[in-house]
C-alpha cells in the first residue's frame, strides 16, 4: 500500500448543460483562478489555485506527477493570501492562467466536478474522483456525455493554459 497521497480521476467531455440545469439540479458553483508555476522536474507540474464559493476564498497549492492516464501522485496544502501571491511570481509565462466556474455535486457515491470555461461555449469538462482504478462510473442521465478523456493530454489544464482556446472536439 502506497503511503503517497494518490489521486485517481476519470474525466470526460460532456456537452455545455442547459442554463439553469446545475442550479435546479443543487449544484455547487466555485470561481477558480488556476496558475501553473515554473517547475524544473520535467514529469511533474506546480500550480496555485484562488477559490471563491459563497464569498469566502482560499488558496491552494500543488504539486502532480502522473502514475498512469487516471491515476497521480498528488500534493496538496492550504496556503495564506499573501504565499499565493508571493508564488504567483514563479508563473510559467509560457503558460495562461485559467478561469474556470466549477460545479460539484454527489451523484451515485462520487463527487462530480463539471469545470466550465469560458472560452467554450458548447461543452465542458467532467472529472471524478475515484476510490481505485477500478470503480466503475455511472454518469447521471441530464449530462451528455461526448466522450471520455482521461487518456486525452489535450484535456488537462496545463494543455489547456498552455493552448486556448482550444477548438477540437
Amino acid at each position: 500500500m502506497s503511503s503517497l497521497p494518490l489521486e485517481t480521476e476519470r474525466k470526460f467531455l460532456i456537452a455545455m448543460p442547459e442554463p439553469g440545469l446545475l442550479d435546479a439540479l443543487g449544484f455547487s458553483r466555485i470561481s477558480i483562478t488556476q496558475t501553473y508555476l515554473l517547475c524544473p522536474d520535467e514529469g511533474a507540474s506546480s500550480r496555485v489555485r484562488r477559490s471563491v464559493e459563497n464569498g469566502l476564498t482560499s488558496y491552494t497549492a500543488t504539486e502532480k506527477r502522473r502514475i498512469t492516464d487516471i491515476t497521480r501522485v498528488e500534493l496538496e496544502r492550504s496556503i495564506t493570501s499573501e504565499e499565493y501571491g508571493r508564488l504567483l511570481a514563479l508563473a510559467d509565462p509560457s503558460l495562461k492562467v485559467i478561469e474556470k466556474l466549477r460545479r460539484t455535486a454527489m451523484y451515485d457515491g462520487l463527487l462530480l466536478e463539471i469545470d466550465i470555461y469560458p472560452f467554450w461555449s458548447d461543452r465542458a469538462v467532467l472529472e471524478t474522483e475515484l476510490p481505485d482504478e477500478d470503480r466503475p462510473v455511472r454518469l447521471p442521465d441530464y449530462l451528455r456525455v461526448i466522450r471520455e478523456v482521461s487518456s486525452d493530454k489535450r484535456y488537462t489544464n496545463r494543455s489547456l493554459a498552455a493552448s486556448v482556446p482550444f477548438e477540437s472536439i
